[in-house]
Formats: C-alpha cells, sequence, structure tokens
C-alpha cells in the first residue's frame, strides 16, 4: 500500500490517503463507511502500527474499484504533500554513501574525490521537509552553494535500541 497525505484543495487540513488505480483514497473516510476508526494522519497511523496497516489494507482490497461516495479522489485533483509534512524530530542521513555522489559532490562542490572511511552523518530539521513539486528556499546570505538529492527515508514504527541485526527490520513501519 503507498501511503501519502495530501490536501484535497488549497484550504483543505492535510489528510492521510493512499494510491489505488489514479486516485487518492483518504482513509479516515473509507474507514467510516467500512465502520473501522482510521486515523487522518500519517504520524498517528504510524503510531498505530500493523493493526492499522492491516485494517486499511482489508478495506482498500473489500473496495477495489468501487470506492464509497466521498472516499476517492483523482489523483491529479489533489496536491501531494510531504508523506509525513511534520516530522517529530530531526531527521537523520547519511551522506557521500555511494561512490557516484562522492564525484559529483568533488565536482560541483569542492569536496574530496576520496570515499569517507567512516560514515558522514547529517541531521535536517523537521522544517527543512518539503512535498513533491515545492520549491527549495535559498538564502543567498547562509550559503553560495545549494545542494539537492532524493532521499530514501526509513520510517521507524517503535522504539529501538540496540537491537540486533536480526531484529532490526521489525522495527521498520516503511520506507
Amino acid at each position: 500500500m503507498r501511503l501519502v497525505t495530501f490536501r484535497a484543495h488549497p484550504t483543505a487540513a492535510a489528510r492521510l490517503g493512499a494510491l489505488a488505480e489514479g486516485y487518492v483514497i483518504d482513509l479516515a473516510l473509507l474507514g467510516q463507511a467500512g465502520g473501522v476508526a482510521l486515523p487522518d494522519d500519517m504520524l498517528a497511523f504510524i503510531d498505530l502500527g500493523p493493526v492499522a496497516v492491516a485494517q486499511a489494507s482489508k478495506l482498500m482490497e473489500s473496495y477495489r474499484g468501487a470506492w464509497p461516495v466521498g472516499t476517492a479522489l483523482p489523483q491529479e485533483n489533489v496536491k501531494l504533500l510531504a508523506p509525513i509534512p511534520r516530522p517529530r524530530k530531526n531527521i537523520f542521513g547519511i551522506g557521500l554513501n555511494y561512490v557516484e555522489h562522492v564525484a559529483e559532490s568533488s565536482r560541483t562542490l569542492d569536496t574530496s574525490a576520496d570515499l569517507p572511511k567512516q560514515p558522514v552523518i547529517f541531521s535536517k530539521p523537521p522544517t527543512t521537509v518539503i512535498g513533491p513539486g515545492d520549491a527549495i528556499e535559498h538564502n543567498a546570505k547562509i550559503t553560495q552553494q545549494l545542494d539537492w538529492e532524493v532521499e530514501l527515508a526509513v520510517i521507524m514504527g517503535r522504539r529501538a535500541a540496540r537491537v540486533a541485526e536480526a531484529d532490526a527490520l521489525s522495527y521498520v513501519f516503511g520506507y
């Protein structure tokens, strides 16, 4: 199931949805139609964990192609937002984590062409998150070098500390 956060129109509140057959399905409204309480935002959905995923998946399958009135909007009629528009905490990333990126950075950002010996870890505050197609704001007073990249995020579904490698994926909600 491909989860999204969307806005049905410019002044509407952000809502939790799922992509299906060219539509964005409002999961809270689908839940109401099916007699199941589902949240209307991504963080609350993640907090519910596998139970919410199972309930939403079951509803999506049971209504597939025959969505209850008001639950499905054509994808081209909604604004997709960042999946988690305002994460609760900073986002941690690993920089220069593949050869092509190191080479590109050395050409365009005046960094070393050598692979780092240890992971380059960085943090972004929640306020830096933007959605697909949103403008990247550049403040020339802060930096003359602006870089962007596409990220693959791992969303943790529950607290974890000192987890065995074999158990690590059981703590992941999704990607």
